[in-house]
């Protein structure tokens, strides 16, 4: 039987390989070759994480932070190779849900089979 972590690296291997990944990478290099689209992606990323960090913390988030977060997302929306970054994310999130699933199966099968009771 093969190692398991030699099988989790032929997995990684094949995400790296697979068409999804490939376009997301493609996207990526798009928008962070184009500085306005850079820069645009940057801050939606900062809007993001400073907002997690917020809930994370339990802190609340104010009406201006919200209305900040809604006007950047809408400018990203209205970036053609920012959207096709995130519809590529999405799809390679897809995949990786799609994975998830398969490899969690046994534990599923364990922990929600009601006879083990």
């Amino acid at each position: 039987m093969a190692n398991i972590h030699d099988s989790a690296y032929d997995l990684e291997k094949a995400i790296r390989e697979s068409e999804e990944f490939n376009h997301l990478k493609n996207s990526f290099e798009a928008v962070m070759s184009n500085p306005q689209a850079k820069q645009l992606f940057e801050r939606f990323r900062d809007t993001q994480m400073q907002l997690q960090e917020k809930q994370m913390q339990g802190l609340d988030i104010t009406e201006e932070e919200v209305e900040q977060a809604r006007t950047v997302v809408e400018e990203v929306q209205q970036h053609s190779d920012i959207s096709k970054l995130m519809e590529d994310e999405q799809q390679l999130n897809l995949l990786i849900n799609d994975i998830s699933r398969i490899i969690t199966k046994p534990l599923e099968e364990l922990y929600g089979n009601p006879d083990h009771q």
